[in-house]
């Protein structure tokens, strides 16, 4: 019976391929109904399956030896030098000294040695495509076309730029970039690194005191920014939110090259660094950092997480062999540098030697559906919150994109049928890879593949080189059908190994269970149900740590600024899934002090947040209570709060 209802969606697949092109909602009713009675134990129903074996993931399992993804997945992380050792050799990573080995473990697998021996600079590798081939493409609203960035004009830019920073700073400085993610930040970014520098990733949405805290924490000597940049037809000022963030020297870009601002002293403008293009690039270790980036933990305070030169080739290799990126790729993703994906996104490209694609301005709109389609962007990345927003706007057609073959989502856990709905758009050519991971992993440590079918909202395997358990509460590996906390079984190339401002291992190892055949495991906080036929689906985090919109952030540092407004004793900050799947949702407990009037109270708390941490987060719901549940040892239980607002307590 599941045979012959995949035959007849697939059937129906055809049909819309053919040209039929009915309403959605004969889609979704078609795809319910069709799999209506299939049985548990076969897993999730298929929306997509592959029809070629013509991809970067099918070749590699062939050389391995390979027929089935299962044995190719089992095969990379019990050899997992070797894996890794292939992956850098497809890669033609640039090394300027190579290294004795791949993997040295004798420190263990929470302490691996990756490269011992080899000197390079990552974002050289960056750089070695054919000159004449376009790097970047940019676009942004109200403009008519597109621009291009070629291999030999972006390596020139960066190069400048790392020779301007090295004739003002020192080798391993920390250099902040707050600034949106466009042709300047790229090769502003790939300029730090060349000159043996760090970037400090802070995304442009922040306010000036969250600013400020990120500069102290990575100790930064320099700040690059705008003096502002257009949002639709809003002005942003960042040049005023750096001053007011007491920011060390700012690197001033200008909207108007023409209108120079006028800058405080000390300051420079951005022609003030550039450079020799003929730099030459700093010889580093692989261990050397590169990037600090911020993910908030459960203590209020953000955690700084460093990348180094092996980040970036987890990177490459999840965009090479998860979301199957080639040389012939447009690859688009709407993000910031701020967030881990921005750096992914260059480094998943370029190291793969394709193209990306970057549109200054709200991607929700017909100006962004339209530079897709004129870049001729073949891969895309999505969150949910944009999937919804494109959908209810209606600016996505069938079709509208019929050079995409994959998308690929990040950031939050969807919803089925969003993402039926974002495959339908393509056909049903293009499956939707779903991607979960961390900064302090580099990349993902959950995702799909251009091998596997895709069913909406869920993951078919643990990354490549990586091995992952789901433990019950009582630290059992979960049954099919259960849900658990997810663990990871190290070492892999891009987990981190060093925190700035934490204990490492109190961080991600102390404390943890071991797995069932002693392995050591490594704490990362997501919720995870273990479907059958081998798929999962996210449930969120596990910790105190939520997840808005793709941006991490601690309840706590949600908690001190509502528990600021005189109007509320004390709050609880939650996440929660409304419906059981898709986004994560801001949920506040509050117990008042007073008599508030709730709706009044809810949309202040909400101004309060927005001015004081983001302007994306929004707050769902607010739950005004005479009491917040608690340990007797005082500790707040979220998850408690959590289960009640899930029950309809």
């Amino acid at each position: 019976m599941d045979q012959q209802n995949e035959k007849n969606w697939f059937d129906f697949v055809r049909e819309v391929q053919s040209g039929a092109h009915p309403d959605f909602a004969y889609h979704w009713q078609k795809f319910r109904s069709t799999y209506a009675d299939r049985a548990v134990s076969s897993g999730p129903p298929p929306a997509w399956k592959p029809t070629s074996s013509d991809s970067n993931l099918a070749r590699m399992m062939a050389a391995a030896g390979c027929d089935d993804y299962a044995s190719f997945h089992r095969w990379s992380v019990e050899n997992r030098a070797e894996f890794w050792g292939q992956v850098i050799k497809d890669l033609e990573l640039d090394f300027d000294t190579e290294p004795r080995t791949v993997l040295d473990e004798s420190g263990g697998p929470s302490r691996p040695d990756w490269l011992p021996g080899a000197e390079l600079n990552i974002a050289m590798s960056c750089l070695l495509q054919p000159a004449d081939k376009t790097a970047i493409i940019s676009g942004s609203d109200g403009a008519l076309e597109t621009t291009r960035l070629t291999y030999s004009e972006l390596r020139k830019q960066a190069m400048a730029i790392a020779s301007g920073l090295t004739a003002r700073f020192q080798r391993g400085d920390a250099i902040a970039l707050y600034m949106p993610m466009d042709a300047d930040c790229v090769a502003a970014y790939l300029g730090v690194v060349l000159a043996g520098m760090c970037v400090v990733s802070i995304a442009d949405s922040f306010a000036a005191a969250e600013v400020s805290k990120r500069l102290e924490i990575a100790g930064a000597k320099a700040i690059i920014t705008v003096d502002k940049f257009l949002r639709g037809t809003k002005e942003i000022g960042m040049y005023d939110k750096v001053k007011g963030a007491g920011a060390p020297t700012a690197i001033v870009i200008p909207l108007n090259p023409a209108d120079l601002p006028n800058l405080r002293p000390g300051d420079l403008h951005w022609a003030d660094i550039q450079g020799d293009p003929d730099f030459t690039p700093a010889t580093c270790a692989p261990y050397d950092v590169i990037n600090v980036l911020f993910s908030s933990g459960t203590t209020g305070t953000p955690k700084a997480i460093p990348w180094t030169h092996l980040t970036p080739i987890k990177c490459a290799m999840d965009g090479r062999l998860h979301q199957d990126i080639t040389k012939d790729d447009v690859v688009a993703w709407p993000t910031n540098i701020g967030w881990m994906m921005g750096p992914w996104l260059i480094f998943a490209t370029l190291l793969n030697g394709a193209t990306i694609a970057l549109y200054e301005g709200a991607p929700t709109g017909a100006g962004f559906t339209n530079f897709i389609k004129e870049a001729r962007v073949t891969v895309l990345g999505v969150v949910p919150a944009l999937v919804r927003a494109w959908r209810a706007s209606g600016c996505v057609e069938v079709n509208e994109w019929p050079q995409i073959r994959v998308f690929s989502s990040t950031g939050e856990p969807s919803s089925r049928e969003n993402y039926l709905w974002l495959m339908a758009t393509s056909g049903y050519r293009a499956p939707v890879i779903e991607y979960l991971g961390g900064t302090e992993i580099g990349g993902g440590h959950v995702t799909g593949t251009v091998v596997q079918p895709a069913s909406p909202s869920t993951f078919t395997t643990p990354a490549l080189g990586l091995d992952v358990l789901i433990l019950d509460d009582d630290n059992r590996p979960v049954e099919e059908g259960q849900s658990g906390q997810m663990y990871l079984v190290p070492p892999s190339i891009g987990l981190s190994q060093s925190l700035l401002n934490r204990d490492h291992d109190s961080v991600y190892y102390d404390d943890c269970p071991s797995g069932p055949n002693g392995e050591i495991l490594r704490r990362h906080g997501d919720e995870m149900t273990r479907l059958h036929a081998g798929y999962w689906r996210a449930q969120g985090r596990a910790d105190d740590t939520m997840n808005l919109g793709g941006i991490k952030v601690s309840s706590l540092e949600l908690e001190r600024v509502l528990d600021s407004h005189e109007a509320v004793y004390e709050s609880a900050a939650v996440a929660v899934q409304p419906s059981g799947e898709g986004p994560e949702h801001l949920v506040v407990f509050a117990v008042p002090a007073g008599d508030p009037n709730a709706e009044q109270l809810q949309k202040d708390l909400g101004k309060l947040i927005s001015k004081e941490i983001n302007p994306l987060f929004k707050i769902y719901d607010l739950v005004l209570t005479e009491s917040l549940p608690r340990t007797a040892s005082n500790k707040l239980m979220r998850r408690v709060l959590r289960k009640q607002y899930s029950d309809g307590v």
